[in-house]
C-alpha cells in the first residue's frame, strides 16, 4: 500500500517523538513492502508564530487531502498569556471540527513489565488492565455556546453543554461494535442524576444497547466512575461518556497504567479516516532534551495501520516491538524505576525499529 499521511509535528516534545515515529514506520514499510508519503505541516503554537493563527486553512485542506493524520503535540508556556480562542490547543478542536472525527478512542492497557509502574495496590491490577475510554469528541461543553454577562454577583461567564440525538447515538454505536470485539461491556458514564444533557444522553445510549442483546449495558455517574477507576478498574472494558466526562476519566486511566507516555489515541471519523496522537500533552519543560517517551506515538501508529488501513499484522508487529524493548529491561525516564539508567528519545525508536526488523 502506498499511505498518504499528513504530519503535524506540532510543539514541545512532539517533533522529538513524531520523529521516532516515521523511523519505525519506515521500518514497517521495508519490512512489509508499503510505502508512506509524508506532508508535515504546521498546528499549534508553531502555527502561530508562523502563521500568526494556531490552525492554518493549509493545514486543514492537507489533513483531508490525506489518508490520515498523525499529531505529535500542541501547547507551551510560551503561549499561555494568550486569550482562550487563540491558544495553540484550539488547532485541535477546530482539527477534530473540520475532519470530522467525533469518537476518540484511547486504550488503557496495563503492560505486565510495568505493573510497578501502577501506583495502585498490585493486588487491584494482578493479571493486568485493559480498557479503552470511547470519548464523544466534537459535542458537549467543549464545542457549546460560549460567552460573558453581568450578573447581581459581577461579570459572569458560562459555557453551555449540549448534545443532539444523533450526536449521542453514532458514538453509542461506536462503542457498542468495540465491545462486541472485546469483552461485551460497555459502562455509560453521565450526570443524570443532575444534567438534562446527560439524561438524554442515557436514555438515547440505552436505545442503542436495545440492537446489541450480547452486550451487558451499565450507566454510571461520572464522579462514582472516577470513583470506581481507582477502586477496581478492571470492572471496566469499554467506557462510552461525553466530551468532557472521556477528557477526565481517559487522563485518570492514564496514570493508572503507570504513565501517561504509555498511551496512544486514535480520534474517528465516519469510514475509516483518523487522527492519531499520544494522550500526553506538549511537556515543554524537557522539549529538545532527548527525555521524552515515544512509546505513546508509535503505538498511535499501530492504531492507525488498524483503524483506518486494516493492516493488522502490521500493528500487531509495532505493538510487539515495543513489548519486546520493555521485556529486555528499556526504560525511558518517565517509567525507569529509582536506580536503573534510562535511554533516551532517539534511542528508544532505534530499538523499536530494530525489533520490527529482527521479528
Amino acid at each position: 500500500m502506498n499511505m498518504k499521511l499528513a504530519v503535524i509535528p506540532g510543539d514541545g516534545i512532539g517533533p522529538e517523538v513524531i520523529r521516532e515515529t516515521l523511523k519505525v514506520l519506515d521500518e514497517v514499510g521495508k519490512q512489509y513492502g508499503h510505502t508512506f508519503e509524508y506532508t508535515k505541516v504546521l498546528a499549534g503554537g508553531c502555527a502561530i508564530d508562523v502563521h500568526g493563527q494556531c490552525l492554518p486553512q493549509e493545514t486543514i485542506d492537507i489533513c483531508k487531502a490525506s489518508d490520515a493524520v498523525l499529531l505529535g503535540a500542541v501547547g507551551g508556556w510560551k503561549w499561555d498569556n494568550l486569550p482562550g480562542n487563540e491558544r495553540p490547543e484550539m488547532a485541535l478542536l477546530g482539527l477534530r471540527k473540520e475532519l470530522g472525527l467525533f469518537a476518540n478512542l484511547r486504550p488503557a492497557l496495563l503492560f505486565e513489565v510495568l505493573a510497578d509502574a501502577c501506583p495502585l495496590k498490585a493486588e487491584i491490577v494482578e493479571g493486568g488492565l485493559d480498557l479503552v475510554v470511547v470519548r464523544e469528541l466534537t459535542g458537549g461543553i467543549y464545542f457549546g455556546e460560549k460567552g460573558l454577562k453581568d450578573t447581581d454577583l459581577g461579570p459572569a461567564a458560562y459555557d453551555v453543554e449540549q448534545y443532539a440525538e444523533e450526536e449521542v447515538r453514532r458514538i453509542a454505536e461506536v462503542a457498542f461494535d468495540m465491545a462486541m470485539k472485546r469483552s461485551k461491556k460497555v459502562a455509560s458514564v453521565d450526570k443524570a442524576n443532575v444534567l438534562e444533557s446527560s439524561r438524554l444522553w442515557r436514555r438515547i445510549v440505552a436505545e442503542v444497547g436495545e440492537r446489541y442483546p450480547e452486550v451487558e449495558l451499565n450507566n454510571l455517574y461520572i464522579d462514582n466512575a472516577a470513583m470506581q477507576m481507582v477502586r477496581n478498574p478492571k470492572q471496566f472494558d469499554v467506557i462510552v461518556t461525553s466530551n468532557i466526562f472521556g477528557d477526565i476519566l481517559s487522563d485518570e486511566a492514564s496514570m493508572i497504567t503507570g504513565s501517561i507516555g504509555m498511551l496512544p489515541s486514535a480520534s474517528l471519523a465516519k469510514g475509516n479516516f483518523g487522527m492519531y496522537e499520544p494522550v500526553h500533552g506538549s511537556a515543554p519543560d524537557i522539549a529538545g532534551a532527548d527525555m521524552a517517551n515515544p512509546m505513546a506515538t508509535i503505538l498511535s501508529a499501530a492504531m492507525m495501520l488498524r483503524y483506518t488501513f486494516g493492516l493488522g499484522k502490521e500493528a500487531d508487529a509495532i505493538e510487539a516491538a515495543v513489548k519486546k524493548v520493555l521485556a529486555d529491561g528499556h526504560r525511558t525516564p518517565d517509567i525507569a524505576e529509582e536506580g536503573e539508567t534510562a535511554i533516551g528519545t532517539a534511542k528508544t525508536g532505534d530499538l523499536i525499529a530494530a525489533a520490527i526488523k529482527m521479528a
